[in-house]
């Protein structure tokens, strides 16, 4: 291992340099988000004097532990709440080569539900984009209450104003990386493939990105201004508190997390469906990004003309709900939990899950349930969202069943990132190497001049189907899922 110097508008810093892969770990795009910094935009960084060493990853977000049950999603979500020096707000640069100029850039949002998760995760580990010629960034950004609330006196969508933040510090800052400022993919996965279809519609990130990759997200993940503020004050009253940022302030990061896990609780649970009788998370969600402000004034579902030149690839994976949402946590359910747990967004839940095989005698209700989760939060919206898009879109479908979750939410990172190692504890050994070449090499071939290499999906409904043996096919995912059962607004 060698030392590798680089120089930042905001002062040097000392990398590691080893088997042809320069790493920057922990650089700092913003302020720390303490005192008068937390529920506000970010601001600049402060510069430092001398060389930051930059070898390690850096503190992380405030979050709450994953339950032990939900343990062995550690390589997607990262190591949790590391508090270091409180300084979060940092990010992560893979490159194959600092003293070059004009490489295509990626730059990796973490999932997590907005709660949970950061850029140091093993599985958004950037080495093997480096080596093949790629300059990967992956970040830290504000979740939970202090990034998606919306007091008065603070800011709103703070979580994607610091993503938004992070893609400046990568216009200004990528050069001395190695990295063309002008060809810049934003890819993110789950809750960060949300915030990069929703980063489409944001007039405040225009320009900030020439391609984007969403894995199983969508751009209707999201609440009106007037349900954010309604969360924010039943969280305020949880806590004893006015709804003000200022008072949200003076409560401690460690004390908001009990707070929000006691807001989950069925029987403290706020009512954040909309006027249509929806809550876009299903009820399964707090946090989510708020239309109607600066960072993203339309209403989900509008065209925007924000993104016409933005190539998009966006895709799911064919059982999303088995991992961590669905089937393992449905375990036991019988016809009538089933029902209940649909109920609240479906009045005709029953015959929605009908569809989906609830009284078949060789199905569970839970296969069925996660079925229908499946379709409902995942598959049908992002093709909608594709079908919306002004520009390019391509759809593929992560199809491969592992065969300890299936063709469960996330496990694509591993064949994308070509994180082997660390996501064997959740596929096993069992890897179809031609799958990792295909879904690697796509994604190095969309980012570098933006086309994967099949037709778009608004011309033909062809989607490139990743399984032991990629292949085009015609894709009849249903885009109006659910559409028969909502209420009446």
């Amino acid at each position: 291992m060698t030392t590798h110097t680089v120089t930042t508008k905001a002062g040097r810093l000392s990398g590691s340099h080893t088997d042809g892969v320069t790493r920057h770990l922990g650089i700092p795009y913003a302020a720390a988000p303490a005192a008068g910094h937390r529920f506000a935009a970010p601001a600049p960084t402060e510069p430092w004097t001398g060389t930051r060493e930059a070898r390690d990853h850096g503190a992380t977000a405030p979050q709450p532990a994953l339950h032990p049950a939900n343990a062995h999603l550690a390589p997607l979500t990262g190591p949790g709440w590391i508090r270091g020096d409180g300084q979060y707000l940092n990010l992560n640069v893979w490159t194959p080569d600092t003293g070059t100029r004009g490489l295509p850039v990626m730059v990796c949002l973490h999932g997590g539900g907005f709660v949970i998760g950061s850029g140091s995760a093993p599985a958004f580990d950037g080495t093997s984009f480096a080596r093949d010629g790629v300059v990967l960034v992956t970040i830290n950004y504000r979740l939970g209450a202090e990034g998606f609330l919306a007091p008065s006196g603070g800011s709103t969508n703070v979580g994607l104003r610091d993503q938004i933040a992070a893609l400046h510090w990568v216009r200004d800052n990528i050069t001395g990386f190695g990295g063309d400022p002008d060809n810049v993919t934003l890819l993110g996965e789950s809750a960060g493939g949300t915030s990069v279809a929703l980063l489409l519609h944001s007039p405040v990130a225009t320009g900030l990105f020439r391609r984007a990759i969403v894995q199983s997200g969508h751009n209707e993940m999201a609440r009106r201004l007037e349900i954010t503020e309604q969360l924010t004050r039943e969280l305020a009253r949880q806590l004893g508190i006015p709804a003000t940022a200022e008072a949200f302030r003076a409560v401690p990061a460690a004390d908001l997390l009990p707070a929000q896990a006691a807001l989950l609780r069925n029987n403290t649970r706020p009512d954040l469906r909309d006027t249509d009788g929806v809550d876009p998370s299903h009820g399964r969600a707090l946090f989510l990004p708020t239309t109607g402000d600066d960072i993203l004034p339309d209403p989900v579902g509008a065209p925007s003309a924000h993104s016409n030149d933005v190539d998009l690839l966006i895709g799911t994976t064919l059982e999303e709900a088995n991992l961590g949402l669905g089937a393992d946590g449905f375990r036991g359910f019988d016809a009538r939990r089933a029902v209940a747990e649909l109920a609240a967004t479906y009045p005709d839940a029953e015959v929605l899950l009908e569809r989906y095989g609830l009284h078949d005698p060789d199905m569970t209700p839970a296969q069925a349930l996660t079925a229908a989760y499946t379709d409902l939060l995942f598959r049908s919206p992002s093709r909608r969202t594709a079908l919306r898009h002004q520009g390019r879109a391509y759809v593929y479908e992560f199809a491969w069943r592992s065969p300890l979750h299936g063709a469960a939410h996330g496990l694509d990172l591993r064949f994308v990132f070509d994180t082997a190692q660390a996501c064997q504890s959740l596929i096993g050994s069992a890897i179809p190497t031609a799958l990792t070449h295909a879904m690697h090499q796509t994604w190095i071939d969309f980012a570098t001049h933006g086309d994967p290499g099949w037709p778009t999906y608004t011309d033909t409904r062809t989607a490139m189907w990743f399984d032991a043996n990629p292949h085009l096919c015609e894709d009849d995912t249903p885009t109006d899922i659910g559409a028969d059962f909502l209420p009446n607004p």
